[in-house]
């Protein structure tokens, strides 16, 4: 029988921290659109990433919060030129968008996390089991978002890809939890909500959770992740 973890790494953004809860302060800013503005911001933020990363290996690095920025404005610009096809009253004036990034930014700081949460993080850490998170933000963002969800004394490890530059799915980025644990990746599980994320995860050895939350097809490339699931609380079949 295989052995339990010995550590479990939760990816941040869409895992711990629910990316699309900023659609409603997106609706009040973009009426009619705040729930497709958090998707096309959410999936041009992932893009950037990867080119950042693909492109000479990180050469280009720009830290997550400059992305996300970047990212929000594009889909500020794409959502403006969509409704550019509407009646005059449901256009956007685009004058306004210094306004809509910083608040919108602002809420990103403060993203809502997941109920079940916490209640995971403390069983595991109650079990003995080293916990953490291995994610693409920046320092600060993480930083401020832990402390938001209240979950810094149940983590062991807030593991950022920024001292190496590198977004995930680049293997360097999956190697730092190693690096901060001392343990192999075949003794940690690793958990996200992102399809691809797990996926990478199993690439670097890692045992994979990937909770499907959304109810979407699984990748057609690459390992299966080890177990899929629907909460955080999936965690525990694997103990």
């Amino acid at each position: 029988m295989e052995k339990a973890p010995r550590a479990v790494l939760f990816d941040a953004y869409g895992t711990l921290f629910d990316v699309y809860s900023v659609s409603m302060a997106a609706e009040q800013l973009f009426p009619g659109q705040g729930q497709q503005l958090a998707k096309v911001w959410r999936d041009k933020q992932i893009e950037y990433s990867r080119l950042l990363t693909t492109c000479n290996h990180g050469a280009h690095y720009e830290p997550f919060w400059n992305v996300t920025q970047k990212a929000l404005r594009y889909a500020i610009e794409f959502i403006a030129a969509c409704a550019d096809s509407m009646p005059a009253n449901g256009r956007f004036d685009l004058k306004n968008t210094d306004s809509a990034v910083t608040q919108l930014m602002n809420q990103y700081r403060h993203l809502s996390a997941f109920p079940e949460n916490r209640e995971v993080l403390a069983e595991l850490k109650s079990r003995g089991i080293v916990t953490g998170i291995l994610s693409n933000g920046d320092p600060a963002m993480l930083n401020v978002a832990v402390k938001s969800a209240g979950l810094a004394d149940v983590l062991d490890h807030v593991i950022s890809i920024d001292s190496i530059r590198k977004y995930k799915t680049h293997p360097d980025a999956y190697a730092l939890g190693s690096n901060a644990t001392g343990l192999q990746p075949k003794q940690m599980l690793f958990v996200s909500s992102n399809g691809w994320d797990a996926l990478a995860a199993g690439w670097a050895g890692y045992r994979t959770l990937w909770v499907n939350r959304a109810g979407l097809p699984a990748e057609q490339i690459g390992p299966a992740p080890t177990r899929m699931g629907t909460s955080l609380r999936d965690v525990f079949s694997f103990f």
